[in-house]
């Protein structure tokens, strides 16, 4: 596996590399952010085994790259909406899903709470979808950002923990990074029968 991603995961654009695939996914769901996120772990849990040649990325600096550019990619996706204009107002009045993320969350941050942004983090397109919703609902700032933070921050973690588990458990092989996609794949079909679920999440 680091063969074939060798000189990217040995290089310190390896940050840059992830951060900006996380930021921008947030508009485009479909980049590969978190497979990005756990191919470096995998690849930073070889440096303890004696199995590589070469740097390998830090496993701090790579969570924080990732949980940094999530929330940028958030905020970036929440002013967006905030400022909203007639053509996103009306994409949003009619996606059925932006609609009742911003009912399901305006009433949540109401309540002190945000657990749906945290749990919509792991969801396929989740986050994009509450954090236009927060924006397009003009949501206050401070309501929103200590969940996105803690979103980006869980999130990243946990993607990080699975690629280098997998690594020192499997070694730096694609089995490794399989087991470890197929594991951040279930969080992410969990998170989205939650965030489907109907009724308020606190």
């Amino acid at each position: 596996m680091l063969e074939s991603v060798g000189a990217l995961t040995g290089s310190p654009w390896i940050y840059a590399v992830v951060a900006l695939s996380v930021l921008f996914d947030v508009f485009v769901p479909v980049l590969p952010s978190g497979v990005l996120v756990i191919m470096s772990a995998t690849a930073a849990a070889a440096a303890g085994t004696g199995g590589v040649p070469h740097n390998v990325p830090d496993i701090l600096l790579l969570t924080l790259s990732a949980a940094t550019a999530s929330v940028l990619g958030d905020m970036a996706a929440f002013r967006l909406a905030w400022r909203g204009g007639e053509r996103l107002d009306r994409a949003i009045a009619r996606s059925r899903r932006l609609t009742t993320a911003q009912e399901r969350l305006g009433a949540a941050l109401s309540r002190g709470g945000g657990a749906l942004v945290v749990i919509a983090r792991f969801a396929p397109a989740g986050r994009s979808i509450v954090s236009l919703g927060a924006g397009a609902a003009h949501r206050k700032l401070r309501e929103f950002l200590p969940w996105s933070v803690l979103a980006g921050l869980a999130w990243a973690g946990y993607s990080v923990a699975l690629g280098y588990l997998g690594g020192q458990w499997l070694g730096a092989t694609w089995l490794a990074t399989g087991v470890s996609l197929l594991a951040l794949f279930a969080a992410g079909s969990l998170a989205a029968f939650l965030v489907r679920r109907p009724g308020p999440t606190a």
